[in-house]
């Protein structure tokens, strides 16, 4: 697992067009509330999170991007490291989340 930042994420998104899924990993409403545009939620506390992500993935050599709320907010990193141990390659975590994200993208 490696923690991106803003600019690294834009950087995946943007010029360098990487191929990657980002998710969140809040609960449902959480996510409803507000979320990074291009995301899709898969709840962390889902039973099933790692065998969801692969779904979506497509495959456990996929860049997956994970995220939550903000700095404060553990899920993401504690849902990397659940990827991590189920054997996924290209885990990263943003570790600013929602908050971080959408004061920059208003």
């Amino acid at each position: 697992m490696q923690t991106i930042n803003r600019q690294e994420l834009e950087a995946m998104n943007g010029r360098e067009n990487r191929d990657f899924v980002l998710i969140n990993v809040l609960p449902r409403e959480d996510f409803r509330r507000e979320h990074i545009r291009t995301s899709i939620n898969i709840p962390k506390a889902c039973e099933d999170f790692a065998e969801q992500v692969e779904r979506v993935a497509g495959s456990k050599e996929r860049n997956v991007v994970l995220y939550c709320a903000n700095f404060d907010c553990p899920l993401s990193t504690e849902a990397a490291h659940k990827l991590d141990e189920a054997g996924f390659r290209h885990v990263y975590d943003y570790e600013g989340g929602t908050a971080d994200w959408l004061q920059n993208h208003h």
